[in-house]
């Protein structure tokens, strides 16, 4: 039987592209193989910082150009001016008092934090739009299956944009790049969207269908989480077989304090790259080359 395989790629920021970029790129040294099939996978899914990566690995462009992009001096990014503390006592801000008990309480967390997206000074749509369309080697939604995720402020719920959803790839990424409180919310259709990454930042449950998955993920794996169980807890309730890679020590401490600074990109996509050369073999063993 032919398994469907998932490349589920997570949030993490500038330094989370960066360091997804660098990761594959690393995996390629030691196992060119492996990354074929990765870069081949039947779903690409992409959360966040991970939806730029997968629609860029949908361009076509080549690991050595993409990763190249990422440790080259020019950069078309831009400093949020807020750093993930800032965010975080936003959120935590927004989250406190009670919540309707009839009424799923995740869903009500999304609005809450949706509410912040919408009401926080940040720079206009379109300067932000920019800033997404010069990260995409190509604006067209590729032919194979890619599906990038984001949330509706207003309901709370996921949305799933894909090349059938009637949306441009430059929106359907930028809105799951909408941090809220650092970046605007992202129009299409008259609705407003926010981050993809912030009830889960793997969303590995997009791949459903898909009898395994590789995700990589630009966190500790235990890293703490506000809403649900957590990364791990996820991975381990997906139906399939999974193969996990979170940034390992060397990784973090490339990141920096603020995942959102454009001057975290050239290291956090040279620790990625050291960290994909160590994992190589274990990916290699998981997709049995």
């Amino acid at each position: 039987m032919t398994t469907k395989r998932a490349l589920v790629l997570a949030g993490g920021g500038i330094a989370g592209i960066a360091w997804e970029t660098g990761v594959l790129r690393g995996i390629a040294d030691e196992s060119p193989a492996a990354a074929r099939l990765l870069l081949e996978s039947d779903v690409l899914v992409g959360t966040s910082a991970g939806s730029a990566v997968s629609a860029q690995i949908g361009s076509g462009d080549t690991l050595e150009a993409l990763f190249d992009r990422q440790v080259g001096e020019a950069s078309g990014e831009i400093d949020s001016g807020v750093d993930f503390e800032t965010i975080t006592e936003l959120f935590l801000t927004a989250l406190g008092g009670p919540y309707e008990p009839s009424l799923d309480k995740t869903r009500q967390q999304m609005q809450r934090i949706g509410a912040v997206a919408l009401t926080t000074a940040t720079v206009a749509e379109p300067v932000r739009r920019g800033v997404i369309a010069q990260r995409l080697p190509a604006h067209d939604w590729p032919r194979r299956t890619l599906r990038i995720t984001a949330i509706d402020t207003a309901t709370g719920e996921l949305v799933v944009f894909d090349r059938d959803s009637g949306v441009e790839l430059v929106d359907a990424v930028a809105a799951s790049c909408a941090v809220p409180g650092a970046w605007p919310p992202v129009t299409i259709d008259g609705r407003r969207y926010m981050d993809g990454g912030i009830a889960s930042p793997v969303n590995v449950g997009v791949a459903r269908d898909c009898d395994a998955a590789v995700v990589l993920v630009p966190s500790a794996p235990d890293a703490p989480w506000p809403f649900g169980d957590g990364p791990v807890a996820e991975l381990a309730a997906f139906p399939g077989a999974t193969l996990a890679v979170f940034a390992d020590a060397d990784s973090l401490e490339a990141f920096g304090p603020n995942l959102l600074d454009p001057r975290c990109r050239i290291p956090s996509a040279l620790a990625g790259r050291e960290q994909g050369r160590r994992e190589a073999p274990a990916i290699a063993r998981f997709l049995g080359v």
